[in-house]
């Protein structure tokens, strides 16, 4: 079987020509030089005021740049093909936003997806460092599963119901007070989706296989399967079953609509399915709500949340009262709600002084070293106990890290300060591994960074620089110990290291030998666990014999490290 063809010029070019010929098109738009970024061309219209960025995958066009404009987004980050966008790009826009808009502050609207939580969240957390004020807010409006596990419902196209807020009513109005309202409108909203066919990532096969004559219900927007299939229905019946299911009171993400009640409907098109077809389901859709005692207040038909070619539509219902309608029917340039959109780009560099040499950097760089000869050794291993799980990259990803630390150590010195060569990895990670490993080592090494300088390195430091990494981690990436990932042999280690603070001299060793024990413990002990995050939280349990590649992968370096010590100490 052959990649489905696409009109592109190449795999690896789509994204970025795709936003210059967004930009192009629209001139009030432009791009942050080095990032995909897209922002409005006039920021000093967003003095006082609330900065809007949200961002995502591509292949969900025209999400979510093609919502920047006056009304609406102020910034929009792009990723890969349904891969989240880095964090340091969100950062270089919240950054924008905040220096050339004077703004008041960057309220980010997120997506429930692990990789969105963790880069979004890193950059918050990073640009907070930087003294500017940011807020985030989770859009999980599925309305798929009915007993939603630990990730939680996904965010799906009810989250361009967020973007039309009352910050371009209000001039001054205060974070605080966006994030209250917003909560209260993303309690109402609710998705669901139907699609007649698979969609691919450039160059790659179809994400799932569908015979013909079959559909799926309750599908993301990444291409994952859905929750049920079964034969293809007439639209009337399609939509029936679709709002049943979203309003059905047995679920936990059931939809509290009522006879009377009104609405704002969106049918949006995945990415396939003809004008013809959308205005069909559209009529199904109102009909069937009115049908209920459900006033239809307002109509979104059109592609607005897509996931490339799939041949689908997914179904989204909020409650309407009239400030949600006011909201509506302000006007906005941006040039997917659809308008001509007015928003452009400005960016800013920034630049790191090098740092010195001191007397620990030859043990870090021997450390490093260690570790990466580590990581590569292992790769197959690691890619094997991930295709059970994942798509099986868990050792590609290691190897990439180690890679560009490899390289980067040949052509840099290893600074004297534990905390500035975190700092520097954390950097190094989060561009060159990707993924939500990336994302969660970055969140690790940033919030570790803090705890241990020049000046204070000692054995206690580095326990607390663990316990705030591993803290990072479960904040932002919603885990816990027992929910089968790294953290399953993290949190021993870091829970046996804090014996550090109060052990002599000669006994710190054996801590480190004894934290890296209860890793490999950890590690192996996930192979009877049930996942409750991550991409293995969607895999059935039976299917998952084996240890995490994660938790491997975290006791494979704590064993490194002190391999490395050991033989320093020699």
């Amino acid at each position: 079987m052959e990649p489905h063809r696409k009109l592109i010029n190449s795999v690896d070019g789509c994204v970025d020509e795709a936003l210059c010929g967004l930009v192009r098109a629209s001139g009030g738009l432009a791009l942050l030089r080095g990032h995909r970024v897209v922002l409005r061309s006039d920021p000093e219209c967003l003095r006082g005021r609330v900065a809007l960025l949200s961002g995502g995958g591509s292949g969900h066009e025209p999400a979510h740049a093609g919502y920047v404009g006056a009304g609406m987004l102020s910034a929009a980050v792009a990723g890969g093909v349904f891969a989240s966008p880095p964090p340091a790009s969100i950062l270089a826009a919240i950054l924008s936003l905040h220096n050339a808009g004077k703004t008041c502050g960057v309220l980010l609207i997120v997506k429930n997806y692990t990789g969105d939580r963790l880069n979004f969240g890193l950059a918050a957390e990073q640009a907070r460092n930087c003294g500017v004020a940011v807020d985030v807010v989770i859009v999980a409006e599925d309305c798929a599963f009915d007993r939603p596990g630990k990730a939680g419902r996904r965010g799906l196209c009810g989250t361009v119901f967020v973007y039309p807020s009352p910050h371009r009513l209000i001039p001054s109005l205060l974070l605080l007070l966006i994030i209250s309202f917003l909560l209260v409108v993303l309690y109402f909203p609710g998705t669901l989706g139907v699609s007649l066919s698979p969609c691919s990532v450039p160059g790659c096969l179809p994400s799932f296989d569908l015979p013909p004559g079959d559909m799926e219900l309750g599908l993301g927007i990444h291409g994952e399967p859905g929750i049920k299939r079964s034969k293809v229905m007439s639209a009337d019946e399609v939509v029936k079953t679709m709002i049943d299911h979203m309003t059905d009171p047995d679920s936990q993400s059931c939809l509290p609509l009522k006879s009377g009640d009104s609405v704002v409907v969106c049918m949006n098109n995945l990415g396939a399915l003809s004008c013809l077809e959308m205005a069909v389901v559209t009529r199904a859709a109102i009909t069937c709500l009115e049908n209920r005692g459900v006033l239809v207040a307002r109509v979104m038909s059109g592609s607005f949340m897509t996931s490339l070619e799939m041949a689908g539509v997914s179904l989204t219902l909020m409650l309407a009262n009239e400030e949600t309608l006011r909201l509506f029917d302000a006007k906005t340039s941006a040039p997917a709600w659809p308008n001509l959109s007015s928003v452009c780009v400005s960016g800013r560099s920034f630049v790191a002084d090098p740092p010195s040499a001191g007397p620990l950097s030859p043990v870090m760089r021997e450390v490093l070293q260690m570790v990466c000869s580590t990581l590569l050794e292992k790769q197959e291993e690691l890619n094997s106990l991930d295709r059970a799980a994942g798509d099986g990259d868990c050792g590609n990803t290691h190897a990439q890290a180690a890679r560009a630390i490899q390289e980067w150590l040949q052509g840099h010195v290893v600074p004297g300060c534990p905390g500035r060569l975190l700092s520097v990895l954390a950097g190094l990670v989060q561009e060159k591994m990707g993924g939500s490993s990336g994302a969660l080592y970055s969140l690790f090494l940033t919030a570790a960074a803090a705890h241990v300088t020049e000046g204070r390195s000692n054995a206690a430091a580095w326990a607390g620089a663990m316990h705030a990494g591993t803290q990072a981690m479960r904040r932002y990436g919603g885990a816990e110990p027992g929910d089968r990932t790294m953290l399953d042999a993290l949190c021993p280690a870091a829970d046996e290291l804090t014996k550090l603070t109060t052990a002599p001299p000669g006994g710190q060793m054996l801590i480190l030998q004894a934290a890296v024990q209860r890793a490999t413990s950890g590690a192996e002990s996930t192979r009877d666990l049930t996942a409750r995050a991550g991409r293995a939280s969607y895999i059935a349990a039976e299917r998952l014999t084996r240890p995490d590649p994660g938790a491997v992968a975290v006791a494979a370096i704590l064993r490194a490290v002190l391999e490395s010590m050991e033989r320093q100490k020699k």
